[in-house]
């Protein structure tokens, strides 16, 4: 049973971490895996990037480090990444050594708010049992692990109180967890749901305790969006079209079968409830597409406390550019 049980994991997270790939590629795409990756699918399987001029390839990274220093380095030429990934690099607080100081990133439109859980085994009853815990993220100084240094905070609890371990993205981290390698892990959708049909608890939904969050966001280094704005615009119109797309309910039943040939072992009732979070009008992918103004001022409240080295954090302006998506939406 624990074979079979294994052997679906590695399926699930194999498919997850797989590339993505069309035929004619003119815009590279790096991004984790999460709710994000349904519409990019999406949009490649029902031509609507192409319908934009544009048809782009999705790689999947394995942590933040290796996204930053790939979308630095030009590999990539945009991100689905956490708006906090961004602000880390232009802050000079990323653990990317090739990334310098400012990295000049900037996000150009929103995806969701993180839609994050804490997860943990069956026998951990709250976020306070986490004390003496192992708890995996991808990073200690980017992306979602201040969310969780906030939790253990509000439950009376210090960073020392918990055993932390880097193991890279939520694929890595689920494979993880699922292998009984650490007690708890943060896990955006459907990761968590995927952890939660194999009977892990669901401690806690982040924005239940910190209210507005900005989480994914679509980003780029700003002088390469410049030089490519036409593309970038392209890219944006196609994964709103995309976004619209899923969230018609008469495309449900394809919808569901996209998103379960690209995850393999995502059997149909876990994917009805990733259906249903995703596509929440309120809590699930952003229809407009706009970057939460409340929800990137909590971000940067949990990198003015937490974040090394110290900065207070004030200037919305200097990690967004919305230009790009006022076009792209005319």
């Amino acid at each position: 049973m624990v074979g079979l049980l294994y052997a679906r994991v590695s399926l699930i997270v194999a498919m997850v971490l797989a590339t993505s790939h069309v035929c004619a590629a003119d815009f590279k795409v790096v991004a984790f895996a999460g709710a994000s990756n349904w519409p990019f699918w999406i949009g490649q399987e029902k031509g609507l990037f192409k319908a934009h001029g544009i048809e782009p390839v999705l790689d999947i990274t394995p942590n933040s480090v290796e996204m930053a220093k790939n979308l630095y380095s030009g590999k990539y030429d945009l991100a689905l990444t956490a708006i906090d990934n961004i602000i880390a690099y232009d802050e000079g607080q990323g653990e990317a050594p090739d990334v310098p100081a400012n990295a000049g990133f900037i996000a150009l439109f929103g995806v969701d708010n993180g839609m994050l859980s804490v997860m943990a085994k069956s026998d951990i009853g709250s976020i306070k049992e986490l004390k003496g815990k192992t708890f995996s993220v991808d990073a200690m100084t980017t992306g979602f692990a201040f969310t969780q240094r906030e939790m253990l905070k509000r439950n009376g609890m210090t960073d020392a109180d918990v055993n932390w371990v880097k193991v890279g993205g939520g694929a890595q981290r689920l494979e993880a967890l699922l292998k009984g390698e650490q007690d708890a892990t943060l896990l955006n959708s459907p990761l968590d749901l995927a952890a939660e049909s194999k009977g892990y608890k669901r401690l806690i939904r982040i924005t239940d305790e910190l209210g507005a969050y900005q989480g994914i966001v679509g980003a780029a280094r700003r002088d390469h969006a410049e030089k490519n704005r036409t593309t970038i615009i392209a890219f944006i119109r196609g994964f709103k079209a995309s976004v619209d797309w899923l969230a018609d309910p008469a495309h449900k039943d394809e919808a569901l079968s996209i998103f379960m040939s690209r995850m393999k072992g995502m059997e149909r009732p876990a994917a009805e409830k990733a259906y249903l979070v995703l596509t929440d009008a309120k809590t699930g992918i952003y229809r407009d597409l706009n970057i939460s103004a409340e929800g990137l001022k909590t971000v940067m409240r949990l990198r003015s406390e937490y974040a090394e080295p110290k900065k207070t954090l004030s200037d919305t302006s200097r990690y967004q550019d919305s230009s790009y998506l006022q076009e792209a939406l005319k």
